[in-house]
């Protein structure tokens, strides 16, 4: 099996499979790396004495072929058997056979007249070549634990209540709308809703913060956190293949099957460019001493300089380390909390130009709340504290904002009595002694209540108290903390046009898009009014960039779908989004798209890195080998070396970046 059969076979096992045999396979890899290492010892002893017994014994070259034959084997029966099953299933053309044509043929040179033996050379390019294995092996390694990190997401077992008493079950045993029991250091198994209990989540594995998330009483919980301190009671909304931690285990492991561009020109390249080279390395060893006229002086020295052509030619830093940057990428990106379901969307990522944003729950929490109090007749704690009493009974949102400003309502004793709702008014009731309207500018109007008009843009409420006017409070979808920032960083980073579609009012949309400094913003608008501004934004945009549209509600997975690029908030937003989506956001930041487009950046960096420092360490050691200057060490760097450096470099792209 070829490293990119082999990369790409560990991608494509289904979620069941890679949890029950990580930890097998973890071992299994350490176990290979020692087993290599003593290998590598071994032949370098044996190599030691082979050469001491050349110097020090005059043996026949027959003899001599025998003694090198000794580590030449120890070392190199991997690759040889690897080149023959590659021969028989039709797979001639790779690394293996390529290694085997060109050390076999250095063993047998030295029987050729006139020629110097080469024995040592040839095993010490099946040494280095092992040496090269050695490091690939560990990097493609730490790019599976980077993704094994991210799968250990999967619970193995959920504590269901059943007929009065606690079941131990696997997760997909569950079903929707059963009680489980969560512990402190157990993971949360399935998607639900607290019931009772309170405790602290550790998010990190999903969103990459570091901060615990307190949870209590009809707090949503997501599969995958870890419990740190209580015991919770949760009641399941969402079997286990529809919850959080399936999809996000199904969307990383999918992710190795989008390949890249630049993935799919290189297995396209080397298909083509290995025969290619061995052909070429044949008409070196032969065409040319069949000119001179000389053929049986000079075939040695063509055949040694076909070898080394042979060896520089190998593509496996191309072949290896491309694929292994995607990679890393992608796994770089899962730890950040950002899920990128293909390498062909790390390549679109790299080269956004315009960024689309819904507005609520994308840039906004899509959650009212209390932004400001201006109170007349009374002071700001007694205006909340009477709206929120009149407000107890409500469900409408708005309620449930005052009612969260003023958290002690619940528990200050007052009474609240002769509750009446008024159609398109508001609400009137009883506090105490004291009647307390709350509602808009009817409202106050029906009670004669003096009122003025706020100059605030949002959700007016007014409060009049025994038909005196007492104030205003203005309520608003609150503006994510980051959102500002989010903005920020893209213009930093390039990002030339940003745009806020909404449906709320223009003079609410208005306000956000001043307030995050969105120059252009279109409101009012139905999903299919959304997807006529983007396509009509696709067709303006500057050539070779691309457009990435963020959003979060089922509504904007038309335009996710129509996006060059769909980016969806993976915390709260609707499964809809999320399927519709390329990257997923899932800790809900919109500033997490500044660090997506960064990681995407620097892995298209790396991988670019590889490819032109191979192509030309290459170039020149051939056009050294034609003329006879290079010698096979310097063939094994061009080959192995190369390889090595270039995975190393690939390596960068697991680190975490912010």
């Amino acid at each position: 099996m070829t490293h990119e059969e082999h990369h790409h076979d560990c991608c494509s096992h289904n979620h069941e499979e890679h949890h029950c045999h990580c930890h097998e396979h973890h071992h299994h890899e350490e176990g290979g790396l020692k087993e290599k290492i003593i290998l590598i010892a071994c032949t370098v002893v044996l190599l030691v004495a082979a050469v001491l017994t050349e110097r020090n014994c005059n043996l026949a070259t027959w003899q001599l072929l025998l003694v090198y034959l000794v580590p030449y084997l120890l070392i190199g029966f991997d690759t040889l058997k690897e080149a023959v099953e590659g021969l028989m299933h039709g797979e001639a053309f790779n690394e293996h056979f390529l290694m085997a044509i060109a050390t076999i043929g250095a063993l047998c040179i030295g029987f050729l007249p006139g020629a110097d033996t080469e024995f040592p050379e040839a095993v010490f390019v099946m040494l280095f070549f092992q040496i090269g294995e050695l490091f690939e092996g560990y990097a493609e390694g730490k790019s599976r634990e980077s993704i094994a990190h991210l799968m250990n997401i999967r619970p193995d077992s959920a504590n269901v209540e059943r007929n009065g008493a606690v079941e131990v079950v696997e997760p997909e045993h569950v079903a929707v709308g059963e009680i489980i029991v969560v512990k402190p250091g157990e993971k949360v198994p399935l998607d639900g809703v607290v019931v009772e209990g309170a405790s602290s989540l550790n998010t990190v594995a999903l969103t990459g913060e570091s901060v615990p998330r307190e949870v209590a009483v009809e707090d949503e919980v997501i599969s995958g956190c870890v419990n740190l301190t209580g015991v919770i009671r949760v009641r399941t909304t969402k079997s286990f293949g529809e919850s959080t931690v399936s999809k996000i285990i199904e969307l990383v492991e999918n992710a190795g099957e989008r390949k890249s561009k630049s993935e799919t020109f290189i297995s396209k390249f080397a298909r083509i460019y290995t025969p290619v080279v061995v052909f070429a390395a044949i008409v070196l060893a032969f065409i040319p001493p069949v000119i001179s006229g000389h053929f049986v002086d000079e075939f040695a020295t063509w055949l040694y300089r076909a070898l080394t052509f042979l060896i520089v030619s190998c593509p496996c830093a191309l072949v290896i380390s491309v694929p292994l940057s995607f990679f890393g990428g992608i796994g770089g990106a899962s730890r950040n909390g950002i899920l990128v379901k293909g390498a062909n969307y790390m390549e679109t990522l790299a080269k956004v130009g315009t960024v689309v944003f819904d507005k609520t729950g994308t840039l906004t929490h899509g959650q009212f709340a209390v932004e400001a109090v201006h109170p007349e007749a009374c002071d700001e704690r007694r205006l909340l504290h009477l709206a929120a009493h009149v407000e107890h009974f409500s469900t409408h949102p708005i309620a449930a904002a005052l009612r969260d400003a003023f958290p002690d309502e619940a528990t200050d004793g007052c009474s609240v009595s002769d509750v009446q709702e008024i159609a398109g008014h508001g609400i009137q009731a009883k506090v105490g002694d004291d009647v307390v309207c709350v509602g808009n500018g009817k409202m106050m109007e029906r009670v004669g209540a003096k009122w003025h008009d706020c100059t605030h843009v949002g959700t007016i409420i007014h409060v009049a108290i025994n038909g005196e006017y007492a104030g205003h409070i203005v309520i608003n979808d609150k503006i994510k903390d980051d959102s500002s920032d989010a903005i920020s960083r893209l213009s930093g980073m390039g990002v030339s046009r940003m745009v806020m579609l909404t449906g709320d009012s223009k003079e609410v949309g208005g306000y956000v898009a001043q307030r995050l400094g969105i120059n252009e913003f279109y409101t009012e608008l139905l999903p299919a009014d959304k997807v006529r501004h983007v396509e009509r934004l696709l067709a303006g945009k500057a050539k070779n960039t691309f457009l990435a549209f963020v959003g979060d509600g089922i509504n904007d997975a038309p335009v996710l779908a129509r996006a060059d690029l769909g980016i969806a908030m993976g915390g709260l937003g609707s499964d809809a989004a999320i399927e519709a989506a390329d990257v997923v956001l899932m800790d809900d930041k919109p500033s997490k798209i500044a660090t997506a487009i960064r990681i995407a950046r620097r892995t298209i960096r790396i991988a670019r890195q590889n490819v032109w420092f191979a192509i030309g360490v290459k170039l020149l050691v051939l056009a050294l080998a034609v003329m006879g200057f290079a010698t096979l060490w310097m063939a094994v760097f061009a080959d192995v070396g190369v390889t090595v450096i270039a995975v190393l470099n690939a390596m960068r792209t697991l680190r975490t970046v912010s």
